[in-house]
């Protein structure tokens, strides 16, 4: 099969070049110059694993933090490390102290695995999960704010809500909603997975109370690799997931939260310790830094977008205004039975037939179907048009 060739700059990735790459998304993917300072870390453990963990860890965690912070707006004293986004998101909602007569706000796009932590903690304590319906198709971005501030009562506490959202692929007005939110008395627990690489945060100026986000997808770091956001006046509730030595350390040089959160036993701390390396190689892909590689990357989301609508016959289902990196199609429903790595038949049939990675997911809340792009530096225009080719070949062409 002749496959469309990516990017000039895959060159950078160690990706399988049988493979037609759309879903980074979904785990990220690193480049090879982040790998190897992963590599050169993890000897420098090794050579000396007692003096790294006992001398050397937090030095370089405020190195990173330091890094991190500036990059994403926030101050390092307020940052923590965790494996992944879904790892801040439960490390929040555990830490809060519920009662059956409270309320947590959702939206019926929110992530799966935060969806179910939300209702673990609710169930826990007796309190109730709301849920605000949020269209799709949708119009505008004043859709999202009217159908959230629309379930919001006096006994609301907290809003978990997304940036930008895991199935559909849409950003979020992420501003008005917390600062609508705020007004009201609502904290806002920010699910940013996606966000930390695709949009340009400033999450001390953004002011909500927490913000999780996942590195080792669009910043493409390592693995494992993920930042929990709590703003100041918020810190002093939050504890790790894990409790360790920090919940009785006599330390009084640094804040709890940090001495707790830096330190919850022996890891692999180098995923995180790559982010300024990370940070640094995405950045010099373009002569215009970060930026140019964003606007190049919602640009090519959107051309590849285009392509899929005019193969399937299909109006844009939200404005470009609400697209970054990623992009979203709706699918004919197919409600039949299907078992096996992959959640739809159909995504079976393009990594078997046509060599394409990209995700196609049913979104049961949403009674839907959908196929989500993404973009990044290593991908090519070809590649969208590829898959608008198989689709047809498929049968779901106009």
């Amino acid at each position: 099969m002749n496959l469309p060739s990516p990017s000039p700059l895959a060159a950078h990735w160690d990706l399988d070049p049988e493979v037609v790459f759309l879903n980074h998304g979904s785990f990220g993917a690193c480049p090879k110059v982040v790998l190897e300072e992963q590599a050169r870390l993890r000897a420098r453990i090794e050579a000396e694993p007692v003096r790294f963990f006992v001398e050397d860890i937090e030095r370089e965690l405020d190195k990173a933090k330091a890094s991190l912070g500036q990059f994403i707006g926030a101050a390092p004293e307020n940052l923590a490390f965790v494996a992944n986004a879904t790892s801040g998101v439960n490390t929040v909602l555990r830490s809060l102290d519920l009662g059956p007569t409270d309320e947590l706000l959702v939206t019926d796009h929110e992530y799966n695995a935060c969806r179910n932590a939300l209702d673990f903690v609710a169930a826990r304590a007796g309190a109730a999960v709301v849920v605000a319906h949020v269209p799709f198709p949708l119009s505008s971005p004043e859709e999202v704010v009217e159908a959230i501030l629309a379930k919001v009562t006096d006994r609301t506490r907290l809003a978990l809500v997304d940036h930008i959202t895991s199935a559909t692929g849409i950003v979020m007005p992420i501003e008005e909603i917390v600062s609508r939110l705020r007004e009201r008395g609502v904290d806002t627990l920010v699910d940013g997975a996606h966000c930390p690489g695709q949009l340009n945060l400033n999450l001390d100026e953004l002011g909500a109370a927490y913000y999780s986000g996942n590195c080792h997808k669009w910043l493409c770091t390592p693995k494992g690799s993920a930042v929990l956001y709590v703003r100041e006046d918020r810190q002093e509730r939050i504890r790790p997931l894990a409790i360790s030595h920090g919940a009785n350390s006599p330390r009084h040089d640094r804040s709890r939260f940090r001495i707790e959160a830096d330190w919850t036993g022996t890891h692999d701390p180098t995923p995180v310790l790559c982010i300024p390396a990370a940070i640094e190689a995405m950045g010099a892909l373009y002569p215009g830094g970060w930026g140019e590689l964003r606007e190049r990357n919602r640009a090519l989301a959107l051309e590849g977008r285009a392509a899929l609508l005019s193969a399937l016959g299909q109006e844009a289902p939200c404005p470009d205004e609400m697209i970054s990196h990623l992009a979203t199609v709706i699918l004919p429903e197919d409600t039949t039975p299907h078992a096996g790595p992959y959640e739809d038949p159909l995504q079976v049939a393009l990594v078997t037939e046509h060599s394409v990675q990209v995700p196609v997911m049913r979104w049961a809340p949403l009674r839907a179907r959908y196929l989500r792009i993404s973009a990044q530096a290593y991908n090519s225009i070809e590649q969208y048009e590829h898959l608008a080719k198989a689709l047809t070949a498929l049968g779901l062409g106009a």
